[in-house]
């Protein structure tokens, strides 16, 4: 058959994720025979089960009139009323259920799909429609912005500009490249940060919504990881929209997945401009008829229950040792981790490849092929991402333990 596919969509390769999963699988009977079988430190996802309370509850709603029926695209009443209030209780925020909030089948799919409805897709270069990202960022926003036929442009996130990037000198340094003001379209946002597992302050945030405001442009905050916090004193990842201006420049982008461990039921919500959410609503209720009743019923009573709550509260702390865990170890392997500039929110760990190594792939597969731990090489998440890897604290306490065990005992030293 002929090339049916348009020009992006073949330029895509098979999500980072899925790859190392294809590789490892290859690897299972060669690194069991040596002791080694795999232990994946790659996905970010929890593997504990949902609230017990929560499942509880989907059985018995299972049975209801109705329930199995299709779902309106923007989400059922209940659904969105139990998110404004959740916005309240949470962060402070006001939202308007009927004109401010909008259901998703996983804040993904609502990323993917508003890149899609913000882009117009050009071939010439320095004609594409802009949108800036950080580097390094979750990998699916550049295959996003990419297949859309738009261009990523890097907003670099490093150690040295203590993550928080100039914006001003980005978008100089754009215009010093050809590209065009009028093209550019939105700055994404993520804190708590995947893959750097970092906060940011709300200073640094405002800073960013008046730079949106200034260049007329839209404010994307992906905040899938705002209820993974832990440390004493640690303050509690904020929303956008606590801040000055928010709502005339910003949407939010929110899931249920990471908070309540159900990664494979694909819920989640965006918020805030009004005028955005609708636009954003009719584009979407083109294709889809709107997330599973009962889950949606489910997941609107877990939310701002005292059981919801609690659940959180529980995995972050469990998410406090295994971290303990990983740092502890990799500094007993050499590795420069520096008790001020550990993370306290996500179940990531971001650290620099070995010196002897010159790539993050080659490190990674390394592991992999003589210790059987899969660990995700940082160029796959940008260009400033190479020279790091990415650890996802998931798994047993047993098995990171193993791991560090691994690493020692097959010569992974940090010097």
């Amino acid at each position: 058959m002929k090339n049916i596919f348009n020009d992006d969509v073949m330029t895509l390769d098979t999500y980072i994720m899925f790859k190392l999963k294809e590789q490892t699988t290859k690897l299972t009977p060669e690194l069991i025979a040596k002791n080694r079988a795999p232990i994946s430190l790659s996905m970010g996802a929890p593997t504990a089960n949902p609230p017990k309370v929560l499942i509880e509850r989907l059985k018995e709603i299972l049975d209801e009139d109705g329930i199995h029926m299709y779902s309106t695209p923007k989400g059922e009443q209940y659904y969105r009323e139990a998110i404004a209030k959740r916005m309240q209780n949470r962060f402070g925020v006001t939202m308007d259920p009927n004109t401010e909030i909008f259901s998703l089948v996983g804040s993904k799919e609502g990323i993917a799909n508003l890149i899609r409805f913000l882009i117009n897709p050009k071939k010439e270069e320095h004609e594409k429609d802009i949108i800036m990202v950080p580097d390094p960022c979750y990998a699916s926003y550049l295959q996003f912005i990419q297949c859309s036929g738009g261009k990523a442009y890097s907003m670099p996130m490093t150690e040295e500009n203590d993550y928080k990037p100039n914006l001003e000198e980005i978008y100089q340094q754009m215009l010093n490249d050809g590209y065009k003001a009028e093209n550019l379209k939105a700055i994404i946002v993520n804190f708590p940060n995947n893959p750097l597992g970092v906060m940011t302050t709300r200073e640094y945030m405002q800073s960013c919504i008046d730079f949106c405001k200034k260049h007329e442009i839209l404010l994307i905050s992906d905040a899938a990881y705002c209820d993974m916090y832990y440390g004493k004193g640690v303050e509690k990842p904020f929303s956008v929209f606590e801040l000055e201006g928010a709502k005339e420049v910003a949407v939010e982008f929110f899931s249920f997945s990471k908070p309540y461990a159900v990664t494979g039921w694909r819920l989640g919500w965006i918020c805030g401009n009004k005028e955005v959410i609708q636009r954003f609503g009719k584009g979407k209720s083109t294709i889809d008829n709107g997330i599973f009743k009962a889950l949606q019923k489910a997941c609107a009573e877990i939310l701002n229950s005292p059981e919801g709550d609690k659940y959180i509260e529980e995995a972050n702390k469990g998410y406090e040792r295994k971290q303990a865990i990983m740092v502890k170890g990799f500094k007993e392997l050499g590795w420069p981790i520096s008790d001020k500039t550990i993370p306290h929110t996500t179940f990531y760990l971001w650290l620099p490849i070995p010196k002897r190594y010159s790539s993050s792939f080659d490190f990674c597969e390394d592991v992999l092929k003589k210790s059987g731990v899969v660990l995700v090489p940082g160029n796959a998440y940008g260009e400033h991402g190479e020279g790091y890897f990415r650890i996802s604290f998931v798994c047993s306490d047993e098995q990171l333990q193993e791991v560090i065990d691994r690493l020692k005992a097959d010569g992974f030293t940090y010097n």
